[in-house]
């Protein structure tokens, strides 16, 4: 049973949302505050943490960068205001891997988790052992870890996902459509734009200057293009 963690501070909101995911099936946690669902997720390992921005204490986005601090393999989607496009980029970029606005009904948030399930579960099925070496990087796809002149470079399961995906088709060019369909799965319901964020987030990890990639480059009008 998929283990998801609720951060909301608002318990009318937490309380509605429990009782929809328990309907489908999934175990729901609660948390009040971001330093509780921080405690939480340390000690019950949710598969999932549907993560609101606004919080007392520490926000969402804190949360959200302890999370992926932790080195666990957890999905996590953001909770942001309706039309707040600052909220869902910066929520991406501090590693979350969706994002749902406010107001939303309980059955796109139940697509959404069970979007994200999936994908998680894509990544971490077992994978054949698999060394992709280029140049100075190396993607160990037995034990999922990636390289960069032998220093590991920690990566979100989908930006994971999306360095298999480059590496596996060097100097093809890949579109957003084509992206999305390959690591979010082709019922994803988001805006495409999760790709570009993600590629901006790699491109920091990754490249000397990221304002100036030498690696993944950006083939205008299409998409995307690893460079060895």
């Amino acid at each position: 049973m998929t283990k998801i963690l609720i951060v909301e501070d608002e318990e009318t909101i937490r309380k509605f949302e429990k009782i929809n995911l328990e309907m489908e099936g999934f175990e729901v946690l609660e948390a009040a505050s971001g330093e509780e669902g921080i405690d939480l997720a340390k000690n019950e390992n949710p598969d999932i943490v549907l993560l609101d921005v606004m919080l007392p204490g520490i926000d969402g986005f804190e949360v959200c960068r302890q999370l992926r601090a932790m080195e666990r393999e957890v999905g996590i989607i953001m909770v942001t205001a309706k039309n707040q496009d600052i909220d869902k980029i910066e929520g991406l970029e501090a590693g979350s891997d969706d994002y749902i606005s406010k107001p939303f009904n309980p059955r796109e948030l139940t697509l959404r988790i069970k979007s994200l399930e999936r994908r998680l579960r894509n990544i971490n099925e077992p994978s054949d052992d698999k060394v992709l070496e280029v140049g100075q990087f190396k993607l160990d796809k037995a034990s999922r870890k990636f390289y960069k002149d032998g220093k590991e470079i920690d990566l979100t399961p989908t930006e994971y996902a999306v360095m298999v995906l480059f590496l596996e088709n060097q100097r093809e060019a890949i579109s957003r459509d084509e992206i999305l369909d390959r690591v979010w799965g082709e019922d994803f319901i988001g805006d495409s734009k999760i790709v570009d964020v993600n590629i901006r987030r790699l491109r920091t990890k990754i490249e000397a200057d990221s304002s100036k990639p030498a690696y993944i480059k950006t083939v205008w009008g299409v998409g995307y293009i690893w460079e060895p």
